[in-house]
């Protein structure tokens, strides 16, 4: 079994320190699962150059790009697939997303198990509001995925007892360069709409960090 591990990712601010992370231990398998929302192609965008940046060249493989589309359960009118997104200052229940990390994780399994790969890394913080985000979860998800494919899967949270300015601090010390990251609902042409709430969770991480912020918002986050 090899002892590689897949990665999803986003190309947030999150993923990107996840990135970072397993790749001082492990060659990297990416893999981006696309689900049919409004923002990935930015995503994606973001994702090559974050791929391209030095750091990466020598432990991390090209991205695997899979498919499982949410938009025969979606609403068309829902607000992930139009790409208008809840206003900046709202909850993080506001922004669920029913069975993302289900189909995510399903995808991937199927594909780390026809690529001799068991581990499966991603990154949720500490504080996640959401039902399939939880140890209980992923602890299930894993063995029923390792039942269901005859073949062991490992559901790994590095980043799990960190909230987002620990994982900024995180990003510094492994030199992660953030402003090849995005971390927004309605972004254009990679860069960051500034008003929905995960440019506000970006922003305020960085200010209770203590460190300067590098992105670049297309409207200035409200005070």
């Amino acid at each position: 079994m090899s002892d590689d591990t897949a990665v999803l990712l986003s190309g947030g601010l999150d993923s990107g320190v996840l990135l970072a992370r397993e790749a001082l231990e492990r060659t990297v398998q990416p893999v981006y699962v696309s689900t049919g929302l409004a923002w990935e192609s930015d995503e994606l965008a973001t994702i090559e150059r974050l791929l391209a940046a030095p750091m990466f060249a020598d432990r991390v493989r090209p991205l695997a790009r899979l498919e499982v589309s949410v938009r025969d359960v979606y609403a068309s009118s829902h607000w992930a697939v139009v790409g208008k997104p809840p206003a900046y200052d709202t909850p993080d229940e506001d922004v669920y997303l029913h069975g993302r990390n289900v189909m995510l994780l399903s995808k991937a399994a199927v594909f780390c198990a026809t690529r001799n790969l068991s581990r499966i890394a991603l990154g949720p913080l500490a504080g996640n509001p959401f039902p399939d985000a939880t140890p209980e979860f992923f602890s299930a998800m894993a063995r029923a995925l390792s039942l269901g494919l005859d073949h062991p899967i490992e559901i790994a949270t590095p980043l799990v007892a960190l909230h987002k300015p620990d994982v900024v601090s995180l990003g510094v010390k492994l030199q992660v360069p953030f402003a090849l990251t995005l971390s927004c609902m309605n972004p254009s042409q990679q860069q960051h709409c500034g008003l929905c709430s995960k440019c506000r969770e970006r922003h305020d991480a960085f200010a209770a960090a203590g460190l300067d912020d590098p992105t670049r918002y297309l409207h200035p986050p409200p005070r």
